[in-house]
């Protein structure tokens, strides 16, 4: 007999298997002699109380052999040798593009991925540039490369999106794919920025051994139209700068939310898009003993013994002001604070955390909803309007931290009361930081909810409101500022037949999770569409 059941321990008590055993014989009123197995399939953290719990849900095998695959149903990638099948081009080497790549060869169409920067080892030399020289490479960087934005800026696998497709499917794609089977257990899972990469090249090579095609260092220069219709597009190469054209019927477009050239090509052809509200503010940083402390209730003496049992704590933030949310955003408990800009002359920030997570920082953005009125001085732009808001943003930043990569910062206590930090904190962003006064970086209706905001979650977390944490700026690549509109059924643009807008950069996902379900959805589309 298998039997499910939820258990409730103490934190040292998960090193103890047969605490665990006793609980389930007690919750199941069955002898323990007759528990074979207990595996554990969800866990939580509940620290809301004074007591910190760990919540469980178990499979408990009862005088029944141990079958793990039935729990776990890790089954092989459907994947088929498609060397002669239609090909079926894929524009984006990010969560959306691969794991369309690998729906596609489901499907059974042989993909060809174009993506404008490099592998993932081979990014991480543009990298270190942006870290040690303040050299951004407009196309391989933290936000373009093999598997996107994510690879580099922390691989969590949060999400809400569970209505748009199976986030259980893509949870177990990327365990296949080298993922540590904790992720499937986790409440809040994380791979780590240290271990994606690994996983990227697999998916990679088992795209490559089924038959497909990856094109690196090519840029998408332009799509050709005929009556409404995709006819082809024009790539060119990056390492020769010589272009060439591909015809083509049907592209899935998923380049990321910071492809501006892409809306820029897109809106000179007179092709439709959308303003798409988003979010702006800072990075935040704290020390993580401080955050542990205030998480886990305890002196910050103690947050050492804790952390034997319990993972460095995160933290979420929601408060409205003057009609706005104000929210904490991509969390990193133990992580780093790194620069993404994608080209010269900006500054941005984001945060990714090891798989450890045993930085000696906390980080989160914490974000301010921009929309509607706030695109009003940038109205000639039209659908870009809202870009061309993010990008002046990013300049302000540039130019507050001297232009170069070093950020604009403050102390947190010191940005509330309009004050410029006379010095700064030990800070993770490798660029450095300098002393500025963020709110003259920021417009003022974000810094001016900001201030009440930080005041506010003081409230909420005691200690959180110091002069310890820095607040590093600017947090604005939260998710795209344009949307590229598609039909709901057959996932075309509104109006250009064959073009498949895909993924955060076309505005129908939010992070490492929701990319891969939208791509795979826009992967079944071209089957549909067939």
């Amino acid at each position: 007999m298998i039997k499910e059941v939820t258990l409730t321990i103490k934190p040292e008590e998960q090193a103890q298997p047969e605490t665990l055993y006793l609980l389930a014989a007690a919750a199941l009123s069955v002898s323990r002699d007759n528990i074979n197995h207990v595996e554990i399939i969800r866990k939580s953290i509940d620290a809301r109380g004074k007591r910190i719990l760990i919540n469980l849900k178990v499979i408990v095998f009862i005088n029944q052999e141990v079958l793990l695959d039935r729990v776990w149903r890790l089954e092989p990638i459907k994947v088929q040798n498609i060397n002669h099948a239609q090909e079926l081009y894929i524009v984006g080497a990010g969560p959306a593009g691969l794991f369309a790549a690998l729906k596609a060869i489901e499907n059974g169409y042989k993909p060809i991925i174009i993506e404008r920067g490099k592998t993932v080892r081979e990014r991480r030399r543009d990298l270190a540039k942006i870290n040690k020289e303040h050299i951004v490479n407009p196309d391989s960087n933290y936000c373009f490369g093999e598997g996107g934005a994510g690879t580099y800026s922390d691989g969590k696998l949060y999400t809400r999106s569970g209505k748009r497709g199976s986030i259980d499917k893509i949870l177990h794609t990327f365990v296949e794919y080298g993922a540590d089977k904790q992720i499937l257990i986790d409440a809040h899972p994380h791979i780590g920025t240290n271990k994606l990469p690994k996983i990227i090249e697999n998916i990679r090579q088992a795209i490559v051994d089924c038959g497909g095609i990856f094109f690196f260092n090519h840029r998408l220069s332009d799509v050709l139209i005929c009556n409404n219709e995709l006819s082809g597009i024009t790539l060119t190469n990056l390492e020769n700068q010589s272009s060439f054209n591909i015809q083509l019927k049907q592209l899935i477009l998923a380049t990321g939310h910071s492809a501006r050239d892409i809306y820029k090509l897109l809106n000179d052809k007179e092709i439709e898009l959308e303003v798409k509200p988003f979010a702006l503010g800072v990075r935040v940083e704290h020390p993580q003993n401080l955050i542990d402390s205030i998480q886990y209730h305890c002196h910050i003496g103690q947050v050492n013994d804790l952390r034997q049992y319990l993972p460095a704590a995160s933290y979420a933030l929601v408060e409205q002001i003057k009609g706005r949310g104000v929210y904490s955003f991509c969390m990193c408990p133990g992580g780093i604070i790194a620069p993404c800009a994608t080209a010269p002359g900006e500054v941005v920030t984001n945060g990714w955390s090891p798989s450890k997570r045993n930085n000696p920082f906390a980080n989160s953005g914490i974000v301010v909803s921009v929309e509607g009125n706030d695109f009003l001085p940038y109205q000639k732009y039209k659908s870009l309007a809202a870009m061309y808001y993010q990008s002046d943003i990013e300049k302000n930043a540039c130019l507050a931290g001297g232009n170069t990569q070093a950020a604009p910062a403050q102390r947190l206590v010191d940005f509330t009361q309009n004050i410029t930090s006379s010095s700064l904190p030990a800070c993770s962003y490798q660029p450095g930081v300098v002393s500025s006064n963020l709110n003259q970086v920021l417009p003022s209706q974000v810094a001016s909810r900001l201030r009440a905001a930080f005041v506010e979650f003081g409230k909420k977390m005691k200690g959180y409101y110091s002069n310890d944490a820095i607040a590093v700026g600017v947090e604005s690549r939260t998710s795209t500022p344009v949307r590229i509109p598609r039909h709901q059924t057959n996932l075309n643009h509104i109006r250009i037949k064959g073009l498949i807008p895909c993924g955060e950069g076309a505005g129908y996902a939010g992070g490492i999770v929701s990319a891969a379900i939208d791509g795979v959805k826009c992967a079944d589309a071209v089957l549909f569409n067939k």
